[in-house]
């Protein structure tokens, strides 16, 4: 009798959920200049944010800016095809430091141990993969990036912190 009502009650619950209830994620590629993978990176919907899992290998040892941009669009070897960094409304400066705020794609450094790995789990408020009212929606209709960059960033020299190179870019698919 306990395992009838366990049944119909899970059989009731599944029932119930919608697409809505469950946490966004995507898996994404990252791939440096070449078209090499380079690591992957998990994005997954938060009630108050996203949670950005990384892991990277054959990057220079170090720290390296971690930005999210505003196109979904890694197709120049340069990837300067992601546009600018995701920046929010209204427009802010660039850097978590910077006293007059920060842009929406401002992430914390990513280091790389001297074997060229790297791991990193970042939780970003400023931004949503489903549309969130006060966030950046990154899986919009043309979606978003990860970028890589060969320079760590030094959280307040404008416009990018001082992060130089694209290295890596990974595609936020939008919807």
């Amino acid at each position: 009798m306990k395992y009838a009502f366990a049944v119909l009650a899970a059989t009731l619950f599944a029932g119930s959920a919608t697409a809505a209830d469950a946490p966004a994620n995507q898996q994404i590629e990252l791939k440096n200049s070449t078209g090499g993978v380079i690591g992957s990176a998990t994005l997954t919907d938060a009630p108050h944010g996203v949670l950005l899992r990384l892991q990277v290998k054959d990057l220079a040892p170090g720290w390296h800016g971690l930005h999210f941009h505003e196109k979904g669009d890694c197709s120049k070897a340069d990837f300067t095809s992601a546009g600018a960094h995701v920046h929010g409304k209204p427009t802010l400066v660039h850097g978590l430091l910077n006293p007059d705020a920060n842009e929406a794609g401002d992430l914390p450094n990513l280091y790389v141990a001297a074997d060229g790995t790297g791991n990193a789990e970042v939780f970003s408020t400023s931004v949503a993969l489903k549309a969130a009212a006060g966030r950046e929606h990154l899986a919009d209709k043309d979606g978003s990036a990860i970028v890589i960059h060969a320079n760590a960033d030094d959280h307040k020299a404008q416009p990018i912190g001082g992060a130089g190179a694209r290295i890596a870019c990974g595609v936020i698919a939008g919807g």
